[in-house]
């Protein structure tokens, strides 16, 4: 695995109380795959992703994962199939299954996860 492709900002951009203008943030994205930390929410990180590539196969042991389309096409690769998700589509990743994901165009997306998760997995 390569993690130098992955731009990936575990930091805390935003606190409480503060607009979060997503729009704005994306337009400022310019690598190939680049995450952000947004903010948190009771014991749930919001990330941010602008990708366009492939992600490696990985698992979270103990959280749950959401993913959340706001533009662009993104492919989920699980054991036994592939979901495809469009803008304004959501799915949730179970803790403990093997998934990874792709995007063969620019695509953003937010993700939900508990705040112990490891961003390239367990």
């Amino acid at each position: 695995m390569n993690d130098s492709k992955y731009n990936i900002d575990t930091d805390m951009k935003y606190r409480p109380l503060q607009v979060i203008d997503i729009p704005q943030i994306i337009k400022s994205m310019n690598k190939s795959w680049q995450n952000q930390t947004l903010v948190e929410v009771n014991d749930c990180l919001v990330r941010l992703g602008v990708i366009h590539g492939d992600f490696h196969w990985h698992k979270h042991d103990a959280e749950d994962e959401f993913f959340y389309v706001i533009s662009g096409l993104l492919h989920i690769d699980l054991e036994d199939q592939s979901i495809e998700l469009t803008q304004g589509q959501g799915y949730v990743i179970p803790r403990g299954v093997n998934h990874r994901t792709r995007a063969p165009e620019r695509t953003a997306i937010l993700m939900v996860e508990g705040s112990t998760v490891s961003a390239t997995g367990d």
